[in-house]
């Protein structure tokens, strides 16, 4: 097992890199093993709301820089972005998608179906208040930086850097994403995206509160 100072240097060597050494490339062995922890991430109910989208295509980049003035230095330079997509409605309750993944992803018998799809309407309706397109894309968004958070950790257990961007202007990108038709007709909209690649610069000094500070037991 790897040991927990393992882990600790892991996240005090992860940070938000600005800037990437454009000479060196993530193999494609490592990448996948980052997309994988995204893929394994825990999300409610189990419905995995979320699209990892790989932008390798660099004038896709440099259309979506105009709308995205926290990546100046890390479009250019990464080895890999991604773009995590969050669906919209069909996450409603008795939608197509939730339906079809209880029934081919979850493997439910259809009264573990009906059962489930009860609880979450009444998750949406009562528990949550989920009904507003805003308020649903919110939470999917939510469960997307799970992902987002796993596979920076993940990468950074390999020496592998990453920058998370909320860095742009959410209508201005999403116009970029669905000219190039990877929205799928408005089903997603795009949650954080994520750059990864090697540091060209040090590490600047990592600065955090005391835990005493962030942490309370009642």
């Amino acid at each position: 097992m790897i040991s927990k100072q393992d882990i600790l240097d892991a996240f005090n060597f992860r940070h938000a890199c600005k800037s990437f050494d454009p000479s060196r490339n993530i193999t494609d062995e490592d990448f996948r093993f980052i997309l994988e922890t995204g893929r394994l991430s825990p999300s409610s109910f189990g419905y995995e709301p979320w699209r990892f989208l790989v932008i390798q295509d660099m004038t896709l980049r440099e259309n979506l820089l105009d709308a995205t003035w926290g990546a100046k230095g890390q479009f250019p330079t990464a080895s890999h972005v991604i773009a995590i997509l969050a669906r919209k409605d069909d996450m409603r309750p008795g939608s197509d998608y939730t339906e079809r993944f209880m029934r081919d992803v979850q493997k439910l018998p259809e009264e573990g179906i009906a059962r489930r799809t009860a609880f979450y309407k009444q998750f949406h309706e009562t528990d949550f208040n989920l009904q507003e397109p805003r308020a649903l894309f919110d939470w999917n968004c939510r469960q997307a930086y799970i992902a987002l958070a796993n596979m920076m950790t993940a990468a950074a257990m390999i020496g592998i850097d990453s920058c998370p961007i909320e860095g742009f202007n959410q209508a201005g990108a999403e116009n970029v994403l669905t000219a190039a038709g990877l929205l799928e007709d408005g089903k997603f909209g795009l949650a954080v995206m994520v750059a990864f690649g090697y540091r060209i610069n040090p590490q600047t000094e990592k600065k955090r509160q005391p835990m005493d500070e962030v942490v309370k037991w009642v």
